[in-house]
């Protein structure tokens, strides 16, 4: 059994993952702003799963360790929570690029720093960070997206570095680089696009990873697409 947290649990992929994940015996944390569709996801979830509001954007560290403090350690992040921003690149302001990097880059960092002392209590450690393809380097990009796609290319960096300074703490740091998946965040900004994987499965994907590719990975920027480049 494992403690684990996960962030933007209340839709898409974060809500599928986190269910499964309590449903296999884990002790999950479900994080995200909307209050009431954690509500939902508590309901379905069962007993295994516990939640708390929480805005990347304006962390309340003090509310989250109140939720962590009595799980002793914590085994598994999954930093999940994304901001998809499409506009642009001579109209993005500088509110949009707070935003974007608040929620895809600078609220992960913090979080990281802030569990720091729970990830190292654990006999192995894994900090899964959720990138896109439009952050990979050598992908195909698509107009409109680079702000998210400079967000999501600046985790997949933290990545890299992060698994290489804290590899003596026994904590592994992973980055799944995504291609398109069938969610309410892609509907919104992309209406009639129908993606190739739904958010079901791309979260079971996610959940097994989670649990089980810190064993082989460390360090890695994966793709997970079923197109080329």
């Amino acid at each position: 059994m494992k403690n684990i947290i996960i962030t933007g649990a209340s839709r898409g992929i974060g809500y599928d993952a986190a269910i499964l994940l309590a449903r296999q015996g884990h002790r999950v944390l479900a994080l995200s702003r909307n209050e009431e569709s954690l509500k939902a996801l508590k309901a379905e979830a069962g007993e295994r799963l516990d939640f708390l509001a929480f805005d990347l954007l304006q962390p309340d560290a003090e509310a989250l360790i109140g939720k962590v403090k009595p799980m002793e350690r914590v085994d598994i992040l999954i930093n999940n929570a994304g901001y998809l921003l499409k506009k642009p690149f001579e109209e993005i302001t500088a509110t949009d690029w707070n935003r974007v990097f608040g929620v895809n880059f600078l609220g992960p960092a913090h979080l990281v720093q802030l569990l720091r002392p729970y990830l190292e209590r654990s006999e192995r450690a894994h900090i899964l960070n959720i990138g896109s393809m439009g952050g990979y380097q050598g992908s195909a990009k698509f107009p409109g997206l680079l702000g998210y796609s400079a967000s999501k290319a600046a985790i997949a960096n933290l990545t890299e570095c992060l698994a290489e300074e804290w590899k003596e703490k026994n904590v592994a740091c992973n980055c799944l680089c995504l291609g398109a998946v069938q969610t309410e965040m892609l509907a919104e900004a992309f209406p009639g696009f129908q993606a190739p994987v739904s958010a079901a499965r791309m979260g079971a994907f996610i959940t097994y990873f989670a649990t089980e590719g810190h064993h082989f990975f460390n360090g890695k920027v994966l793709p997970v697409s079923v197109s080329t480049p």
